[in-house]
């Protein structure tokens, strides 16, 4: 029910990365000083087990350590020179060009035997601007990360959608490796992932895996999306369903015979139809009520929330479209659909509430981090209490009060 997402141990199975989508210059690290390039900050970061490096002119270097943002002692603010220093190590020169006429760009970095980054460039107020994302060379796996098992029966379903939600940095993508993972496993079929830009690289084991970047391998994300059907595809990963094109590919693939795997930034498991409703026009969408949920197998919606330990770790809400939660979506019926996801625990199926009460009863997240995740406070109290929660410490006394 819960999940630590913090860096797995290296279990054995291992992934081996391909050379970097993006070539570094190399004599640009050696150009400016060791303990002020990219490389030794990323170093320094992987060490802290950040999640994320952010450097922007006029500032000094930040790293997001377990969800909070730090500022390291030792660094210096970034000076304009400092930060030209930075674009020649990470970027080519084409990438370069490509970031001074767009103001932004998307793009990866590898880091042999350390991890690989998700980078992304963009101007501010104060000067340009760089975020680095932190990704293990080893891909996770859902039980190395705690997952639901859920996951892994989803991740063995022959076609339709799964929907993988949650707000930004919730470990969307770190959720979805673990899927590819367990299908590589113990599955034989041709997955095709387009990504912007690639993430965890996955190498072929009892599955074909053909991992696409925008920008590297397709010039348009919408252009890989229009090729796919035509790559002999038994699972597709599409990232985030952005746009009317992406949901309309993601439905024409689960309709003929594929797995589809998306993402969507809804906090919870239901939201996720409408959001997807809300892309089409009023008068579609009764008809395309009718064509996701057909089509949907299962929408898992996520968050990441700070520890008792200083660790975070990730609540899940599970919706699985059985034949009667089918129904209750295709009639709007909402309450019901929640309803039935609750009493749902035989299909792995679970609402936020649940999830947080056991963490709490567990002492794995506070009171006030709980309160704080919940779609509905005064329910969770309640469900707390009812479980004979310890109410003997002040802070748990003021955490229940509202419950009586």
């Amino acid at each position: 029910m819960a999940t630590s997402m913090s860096p797995p141990p290296n279990d054995g199975a291992a992934s081996v990365p391909p050379p970097p989508p993006t070539a570094a210059n190399p004599a640009a690290a050696k150009a400016s000083p060791a303990k002020y390039s990219i490389e030794q900050m990323v170093r320094d970061a992987h060490a802290r087990q950040a999640s994320d490096i952010h450097i922007r002119v006029g500032e000094v270097p930040r790293l997001r350590v377990q969800g909070q943002i730090v500022a390291p002692r030792d660094q210096v603010k970034v000076t304009p020179k400092l930060f030209e220093h930075y674009l020649e190590e990470i970027l080519t020169p084409n990438q370069r060009q490509l970031f001074a006429q767009n103001k932004e760009l998307d793009t990866a970095i590898f880091y042999p035997g350390l991890v690989r980054c998700r980078v992304n460039c963009f101007d501010s107020l104060t000067g340009g601007a760089i975020v680095l994302r932190l990704i293990s060379l080893d891909v996770p796996s859902i039980d190395t990360l705690g997952l639901p098992e859920v996951l892994k029966y989803l991740s063995g379903q022959a076609q339709g959608l799964i929907l993988v939600t949650g707000p930004t940095g919730s470990g969307k993508s770190t959720t979805l490796a673990a899927m590819l993972r367990h299908m590589n496993e113990t599955s034989s079929r041709h997955i095709v992932t387009i990504e912007d830009p690639i993430e965890y690289v996955h190498s072929s084991q009892r599955c074909l895996i053909s991992q696409r970047e925008v920008g590297l391998h397709t010039l348009e994300f919408e252009n890989g999306l229009r090729a796919v059907l035509r790559e002999d595809p038994d699972v597709i990963l599409i990232g985030e369903m952005r746009d009317r094109i992406t949901v309309d590919t993601a439905l024409k693939a689960a309709q003929t015979g594929h797995l589809v795997l998306g993402t969507l930034h809804t906090r919870n498991a239901i939201n996720a139809l409408n959001r997807l409703l809300n892309i089409y026009n009023p008068d579609e969408q009764p008809a395309m009520r009718i064509q996701i949920t057909e089509s949907l197998v299962a929408v898992v919606a996520q968050m990441l929330i700070p520890t008792t330990d200083g660790q975070r770790t990730a609540a899940h809400e599970i919706l699985v479209n059985t034949p009667a939660m089918q129904d209750y979506l295709l009639k709007g019926n909402e309450a019901e659909a929640f309803q039935l996801m609750e009493t749902g625990t035989n299909e792995g199926m679970q609402v936020m509430n649940q999830v947080l009460c056991e963490l709490v009863l567990l002492g794995k997240i506070s009171p006030d981090e709980a309160v704080k995740a919940s779609p509905d406070p005064g329910d969770l109290r309640r469900r707390v209490r009812n479980e004979g929660f310890d109410p003997s410490r002040s802070s748990n006394r003021d955490f229940l009060q509202s419950a009586r």
